[in-house]
C-alpha cells in the first residue's frame, strides 16, 4: 500500500533523535507491515473535542502516547507561566484504570515539573469527579485526568480542568490549544524535577467523600436507608475507591458489589463495553440483583463520572431506565427539596444540553426556575456556574447517563450521583411509592417525553468524510416534513442561526458553534444531528411527546410514543 508523500514526511519527523528507539523500532516495522495503521496514525494531529482529548494508544500523531500528551502538557505548562506570571503554578493529576494510566500521568507529572509546576499526583487511581473536587480543593491552578471514560480498552485520553474545577472552555481552550500548535515534539522537557512531585491520597479521598455525603444525602431517615436493597457494579473501575465508602458513611448498609467486576481492569474483561448506556454492561448486576430481591442497581463507567440505574417497575421487574429518565428524577428532587427548605427566590437555575429531554423546561417552569441549555458536554454545564455567579446551581444532567448535584464539583458525578440515586429510590419506598412510580407521577403532571437515540459508528479516515459528508447533505437539503409533521423550526448551531421554516426568518443562537443540527416539527417531536467530539460516531436524538392522563396508562402510551419514535427514524432512513 501506498502512503502518501503528506503522511510520509509525518512519520519521518517521527524517525529522528527527538523520538526513542523503541517509538522509531515501532513505526519502521508499522510501515513494512501494516501500511494503513501507520497512515491512521499519522495522518492528522488528535484533537481537543468535547471531553477533552481521546484516542487509540500507539505511536503517531493521532494516537495517545508520551509524546502527544507531552506536547500538551508542554503548551499547557507555557500557557500556566504566561496566565500566573510570578507564582508558582500548580497542579493536580488523576488517572484511571486503563492500559498505560499510571505511566502516562507520571509522565505528564514530570512535564510539569520539568517546567517548574507543583504537581500533585493521586498515588493510585481516582474517579473524575474527585480530581475537578481536587482542583479547588488543593487551591491548583489546572488539572489533568487521563481517561477514555467508556471508550474500548485500546484508548486513553486527556481531560483539562481549569482552577475553578471546570474543564477547559473559552477562551483557554483555544489560547492553549494555540501554544501547543506553535511547539516542536523537540520542545518537550521530559526530565521530571521530583521536588516539585507529590503524591496525594486519603486525606483528599476523606474530603470528597465528606463533601459527596453532604450534598448527596436530601432527606432519607436512617429506617428507609435500612429497607433499601441496592446493588452496585464498578464495571472494572475507579468508582470501587469512592462509591462503596461513600453508601457507606451515608448510612446505607445493604449494598452488594458485584464481585466479578470489582477489581480494576482495563481489559474490561467482563463486558463487551464499559458504558452504562449498554444494558449488555449491567448484566451481571441485574442478575445479582434478582438473587438480593434488590430494590435499585447502578452501574458506573471507567472514570465514575456517568452512572446507568435500574429499578422495579411497576410489575416488580427490574428496568433499566435512560439518562434523560434518570436526571429528570433527579432534577425534580432537588428542586423539591429547594422548594419545601424555602430556598426558591427566582435566582436559581438548573440545566442541560441541546440533545437532552425538552421536559426539563417543563420541571422549570413548575418550580419557577430557569433551565439554561447548553452544548453537549458538562464543561459547558460548569461554565454556567463560572458566568452567573449571581444565580445559584441547584443541579444539571445530559441524556448520556451524566448528572452534578450542586457545585463543589464542576463536572458530571457519578459518586454523588449514585447516592442521590439511593436516597431519592429510600425515600420513595418509605412512603409507599417507588422511584419508578414517582418517574410516572412526573409524566403525569408535565407531559410525557420519551427519547431515543441512534449511534453510527464510522471508523478511520473514511469514516471521518462519511459523517462529515452526511452532516453536509443534511445541511443542504433541510427536511421539510418528518414522519408526516411539518418542520417548524431548524436551528444550525455552526452557523449559530435559527430558521423558521414557514416564514424563512432567522434569528441567532446565543451560544457557542457547534456542529449540531435540530429539527423542530409541529407536532413537537424534535430531531437532532450530532457527531461525536471523542468518538467515530454520528449521533441521532429523537423527542416525542405526549399526555399521560394517568399512571394506569402508561404501557400503552409509551408503547404508542415509541412507534412514533421508531416511524421518525425509518422515515428519515436510519434504521
Amino acid at each position: 500500500m501506498h502512503i502518501e508523500p503528506k503522511i510520509l514526511e509525518r512519520i519521518n519527523a517521527w524517525l529522528t533523535p527527538a523520538f526513542d528507539d523503541n517509538t522509531q523500532t515501532t513505526i519502521k516495522e508499522s510501515i513494512a507491515n501494516n501500511p494503513k495503521d501507520i497512515q491512521e496514525s499519522f495522518y492528522k494531529d488528535l484533537e481537543f473535542g468535547t471531553g477533552g482529548m481521546r484516542g487509540i494508544m500507539g505511536v503517531g500523531t493521532n494516537r495517545i502516547n508520551k509524546y502527544t500528551l507531552g506536547k500538551s502538557t508542554q503548551g499547557l505548562s507555557n500557557y500556566l507561566h504566561k496566565q500566573f506570571p510570578g507564582v508558582t503554578p500548580k497542579t493536580v493529576i488523576a488517572y484511571d484504570c486503563r492500559h498505560n494510566s499510571k505511566t502516562l500521568a507520571k509522565v505528564v507529572a514530570d512535564v510539569f515539573s520539568a517546567n517548574g509546576i507543583e504537581v500533585y499526583l493521586f498515588e493510585d487511581l481516582r474517579p473524575t469527579p474527585e480530581l475537578s473536587f481536587a482542583v479547588r480543593h488543593l487551591n491548583c491552578h489546572c488539572g489533568i485526568v487521563l481517561t477514555a471514560s467508556h471508550n474500548p480498552p485500546e484508548y486513553n485520553g486527556y481531560k483539562v480542568y481549569w482552577q475553578d474545577g471546570g474543564q477547559l472552555v473559552p477562551p483557554h481552550d483555544s489560547a492553549v490549544i494555540d501554544m501547543i500548535n506553535e511547539l516542536d515534539y523537540a520542545d518537550i522537557k521530559f526530565e521530571a524535577n521530583d521536588n516539585l512531585i507529590h503524591y496525594i491520597g486519603k486525606t483528599v479521598d476523606d474530603a470528597f467523600v465528606d463533601a459527596s455525603v453532604k450534598n448527596g444525602c436530601v432527606g432519607a431517615t436512617q429506617a428507609a436507608k435500612d429497607d433499601l436493597t441496592i446493588v452496585f457494579t464498578s464495571l472494572h473501575g475507579t468508582s470501587i475507591t469512592a462509591v462503596p465508602e461513600t453508601l457507606k458513611q451515608a448510612g446505607y448498609k445493604n449494598v452488594h458489589i458485584v464481585k466479578e467486576q470489582e477489581e480494576p481492569d482495563g481489559g474490561f474483561p467482563t463486558v463487551k463495553s464499559p458504558n452504562p448506556e449498554e444494558p449488555a454492561a449491567l448484566k451481571m448486576a441485574l442478575e445479582l440483583a434478582e438473587k438480593v430481591n434488590a430494590d435499585i442497581v447502578i452501574g458506573t463507567d471507567p472514570d465514575c463520572d456517568r452512572l446507568g440505574v435500574a429499578v422495579r417497575n411497576s410489575q416488580n421487574e427490574l428496568q433499566l431506565l435512560n439518562g434523560n429518565q434518570t436526571m429528570l428524577m433527579m432534577t425534580d428532587f432537588l428542586l423539591k427539596k429547594w422548594k419545601n427548605e424555602g430556598k426558591i427566590k427566582g435566582k436559581e437555575f438548573i440545566a442541560t444540553t441541546i440533545v437532552s429531554t425538552p421536559m426539563l423546561n417543563r420541571l422549570a417552569e413548575a418550580y419557577g426556575v430557569e433551565n439554561k441549555i447548553v452544548l453537549t458536554g458538562f464543561k459547558w454545564i460548569a461554565k454556567l456556574i463560572h458566568d452567573f455567579p449571581e444565580l445559584d446551581f441547584i443541579g444539571g444532567g445530559e441524556e448520556s447517563f451524566g448528572f452534578m448535584v450542586g457545585d463543589f464539583v464542576r463536572d458530571k458525578d457519578a459518586v454523588t450521583s449514585t447516592l442521590l440515586a439511593c436516597e431519592i429510590a429510600a425515600i420513595a419506598k418509605s412512603n409507599g411509592s417507588s422511584f419508578f412510580e414517582d418517574l410516572l407521577k412526573l409524566y403525569v403532571e408535565h407531559g410525557f417525553y420519551k427519547e431515543k437515540l441512534v449511534s453510527l459508528t464510522k471508523k478511520g479516515i473514511e469514516g471521518a468524510e462519511e459523517i462529515k459528508q452526511m452532516m453536509t447533505d443534511a445541511r443542504n437539503n433541510t427536511l421539510k416534513v418528518i414522519n408526516g409533521s411539518k418542520v417548524v423550526r431548524f436551528e444550525d448551531y455552526s452557523l449559530s442561526t435559527s430558521k423558521n421554516m414557514s416564514t424563512g426568518e432567522e434569528s441567532k443562537l446565543d451560544i457557542p458553534k457547534s456542529n449540531v443540527l435540530i429539527y423542530y416539527t409541529e407536532d413537537g417531536s424534535q430531531v437532532a444531528l450530532r457527531p461525536s467530539g471523542t468518538e467515530p460516531k454520528i449521533k441521532f436524538y429523537v423527542s416525542v411527546n405526549t399526555q399521560l392522563n394517568d399512571v394506569s396508562d402508561f404501557k400503552k402510551t409509551e408503547a404508542e410514543l415509541d412507534a412514533k419514535a421508531e416511524a421518525i427514524l425509518k422515515d428519515m432512513k436510519l434504521i
